[in-house]
């Protein structure tokens, strides 16, 4: 099978569906034998020869500044989509609904293959945040959702993201699709924690906490600080280790300054490597994500493979398939419940190493079966397609748009092939006339030259007469 990726980022850059790019692609590869084939926008300096799959990138314009470091790419490059053609997939995965989905859409058009979408997140917050505009946000969201609805089976990565898209005006089936996680299920030694910690104030016996991810307010991390105050008046010691980057990381520290808490929190910034990341969870006692944002939160499955528990927030999609107080621990969205559970849990950490255990064998799960799954769904995929069974998708403005690019595309690659054949017949015929040039000559030359022998002879001998 063929399979063609497409996300509006990828490495250098990292992020979560980055990361489940990067998964799907070394997973289908190595456990599937498939042919995979990823398109992405180009960041600059970027080594994409280092992968096993090919990576097509194409034109992108520097928007890190609106986008919190991401590039915008250009998915009407023509060069990049006709190679994207050749490689004639069978299936093309796109997993965000911007440009990768417009370029899924137009590569439709000259493939005929199925486009399957993932929903990894909630992108109408990032467009909210980026565009000022409130009528130009609704319009942004209101073309994602569009785009989205024009691909051929929706996926989602948990019920709650399927509903949030619902609520923003989706009217079409999605089916749940988990993602997984890359790190091994277990602990990482002692000696191994203590070499990654080394360095930061993490006194023996304190209970420590910790959140991975991006610094974003909307993650619920003021509420994090908040709780924290909370605990240090009732007389509680602790230390907070946040693992990550992000806009609003300057404005969290100085509230946690202002909280009298700055020296029990540590700010590592953002940290890529994943062995250091199994030690960071596996050295704290509980592990903190109060987002209603995340519609899936791998890091807490993250956290539950080396037996970290994690507190939620109540209806959250990351708490999806937690039990409080078995798995993981569900809380009310507000500073004083967080600070209520986290006194208890610093008088009992044996509960909580007891619950982390649990989540470890109740929620974990590895990207190899994610990726397995996916790989199953794709083959039904085409089946239908073979059978005439996948559902038609009703025809808008936009959609004759596409098939107007995808052909205006297609006709400018064949009118590019031409050039270049034409210009390697004419380099042929002019390379060609230039020998016969160049004969011609050395035989001109050799002909003057036997005729001035000639001359020679004949007026040298009429001399001697």
């Amino acid at each position: 099978m063929k399979i063609c990726l497409l996300n509006d980022s990828f490495a250098p850059v990292i992020d979560g569906v980055v990361n489940v790019v990067m998964n799907y692609a070394n997973y289908l590869t190595t456990d599937h034998g498939a042919e995979v084939i990823v398109g992405t926008p180009r960041y600059p300096d970027a080594d994409y020869s280092v992968y096993p799959y090919r990576i097509v990138p194409y034109q992108s314009f520097n928007t890190a500044a609106v986008t919190n470091g991401y590039r915008t790419g250009n998915p009407f490059t023509e060069k990049p989509m006709s190679e994207l053609a050749g490689f004639a997939p069978d299936i093309i995965h796109t997993h965000c609904p911007a440009s990768a989905t417009i370029m899924a859409r137009i590569l439709r058009e000259q493939v005929d293959a199925p486009v399957v979408f993932t929903y990894h997140t909630k992108y109408d917050i990032d467009i909210e945040r980026a565009v000022k505009s409130k009528l130009a946000a609704q319009e942004s969201i209101r073309a994602m959702v569009s785009n989205i609805e024009a691909c051929d089976d929706v996926w989602v990565v948990s019920r709650g993201a399927g509903e949030s898209l619902k609520a923003l005006g989706y009217q079409g089936e999605y089916r749940v699709m988990n993602n997984g996680v890359d790190f091994e299920r277990g602990r990482v030694d002692a000696a191994s924690v203590a070499e990654v910690t080394k360095g930061y104030d993490l006194p023996k016996g304190v209970p420590m906490f910790l959140f991975v991810g991006r610094m974003m307010t909307y993650k619920g991390l003021p509420l994090i600080l908040d709780a924290l105050k909370l605990l240090s008046d009732a007389g509680q010691d602790f230390r907070m280790v946040f693992v990550g980057k992000g806009p609003d990381q300057a404005l969290l520290e100085q509230k946690a300054s202002e909280l009298g808490i700055a020296g029990k929190c540590i700010f590592t910034g953002p940290i890529y490597d994943r062995d250091a990341l199994r030690a960071w969870n596996t050295r704290a006692d509980l592990f903190l994500f109060p987002s209603t944002f995340d519609t899936n939160g791998l890091v807490v499955r993250e956290a539950a493979a080396c037996g970290l528990a994690s507190v939620l927030i109540e209806g959250s999609c990351a708490a999806e398939g937690i039990t409080d107080g078995c798995n993981g621990f569900v809380i009310q969205q507000t500073p004083e419940a967080m600070a209520a559970l986290l006194k208890g849990a610093c008088g009992d950490l044996d509960h909580l190493h007891a619950v982390g255990a649990h989540a470890m064998d109740e929620i974990y799960l590895s990207w190899r079966d994610c990726v397995s799954s996916a790989y199953d769904r794709y083959q039904c995929i085409l089946e239908e397609k073979r059978q005439g069974m996948l559902p038609k998708k009703k025809k808008l403005l936009a959609d004759y748009l596409v098939s107007l690019t995808a052909w205006s595309m297609e006709k400018q690659e064949q009118r590019r092939r031409i050039r270049k054949e034409l210009f390697n017949d004419f380099k042929e015929t002019a390379v060609g006339m230039m020998e016969n040039i160049q004969e011609a000559e050395e035989n001109l030359g050799q002909f003057l030259g036997r005729v001035s022998d000639d001359i020679h002879r004949e007026h040298g001998s009429s001399r001697k007469g």
